[in-house]
């Protein structure tokens, strides 16, 4: 090899290497901190190809993309009423000033996590202790995770963070506390029944009650109803043999007399003992003129 065509191998190779060392790419998902000696000289924040001082300056980059945080442990809250919830959470965020975020957690992003997380935290005890398990369960847990997400973001600014989105992915009772609630709620619900059967008891009592008397009421309306049809009927019987009666009454007393003997001689074992002038006889003395 030529010494002229070797020096310029060797000047290419210098160069490639100064270049590697000058030139850097920022990528549209990131922002990328140009530091010197440890101080932050400019914040590169469009993508594109950059220069800067080779072995003076270093570069750091920084994610932009929306990250999630999701809690490892559930974590121990305190409603208003004084009832420990297990509370899972997740959080979604995202580097809002690389700056800020790089002077508050050195661009670390477990450090960054991690205060997050305490954040996260102190903000759901903060809302679970104005509440109550019906709120923070079903009544307000659209409100609670609005005002976590807002109240977490506006610390989080500091670290140069942006909350984009709190959400609670289970909230539920202890197990020292669910085991009381359960045993609260058998309570409950026996209460109830019993309750129930006593107003299904007296129900009964007052259904079978007005029926006893509606029936003694029915009862007692039909016997009268019965006692004065057969009293019109027996005072309608008694005019009409009063009426017959007066037509002939000679022929009644025969007609009465001839019942009385059809009674009295109904069986031919019968025997009656009576003075044959007896006035029942009077008829078999002298039938034609009804005994005279």
């Amino acid at each position: 090899m030529k010494p002229k065509a070797a020096t310029v191998l060797v000047a290419a190779l210098i160069l490639l290497v100064i270049a590697s060392f000058s030139l850097f790419t920022v990528d549209q998902r990131q922002n990328a901190l140009v530091l010197q000696l440890g101080e932050i000289v400019s914040i590169k924040t469009q993508p594109g190809l950059y220069l800067k001082a080779p072995l003076v300056q270093n570069v750091i980059f920084v994610d932009r993309r929306v990250r999630t945080l999701d809690t490892p442990d559930s974590d121990l809250i305190i409603t208003a009423e004084k009832i420990n919830m297990l509370v899972d959470s997740f959080v979604k965020w995202r580097v809002a000033d690389a700056r800020q975020y790089y002077v508050s957690v050195r661009g670390d992003e477990k450090n960054a996590e991690a205060r997050l997380l305490q954040l996260v935290r102190d903000g759901l005890r903060a809302e679970f202790n104005k509440r109550t398990v019906d709120d923070v369960v079903s009544g307000q847990r659209e409100q609670v995770m609005e005002s976590l997400r807002a109240n977490v973001d506006r610390e989080a600014r500091a670290l140069g963070i942006q909350v984009v989105d709190v959400r609670l992915k289970r909230v539920d009772y202890s197990e020292k506390v669910a085991d009381s609630v359960y045993e609260q709620m058998r309570q409950e619900r026996v209460r109830v029944a019993n309750e129930r059967r006593s107003t299904g008891a007296a129900e009964r009592e007052k259904i079978q009650a007005d029926a006893d008397k509606q029936r003694q009421i029915i009862i007692s309306e039909a016997y009268r109803d019965a006692q004065r049809i057969k009293g019109e009927g027996d005072a309608k019987a008694a005019a009409i043999y009063a009426q017959a009666y007066s037509l002939n009454p000679e022929f009644y007393a025969f007609y009465r007399s001839l019942d009385a003997y059809k009674e009295s001689f109904k069986n031919r074992s019968d025997i009656l003992v009576l003075d044959p002038n007896s006035e029942f006889f009077k008829y078999f003395k002298n039938p034609g003129r009804g005994g005279k």
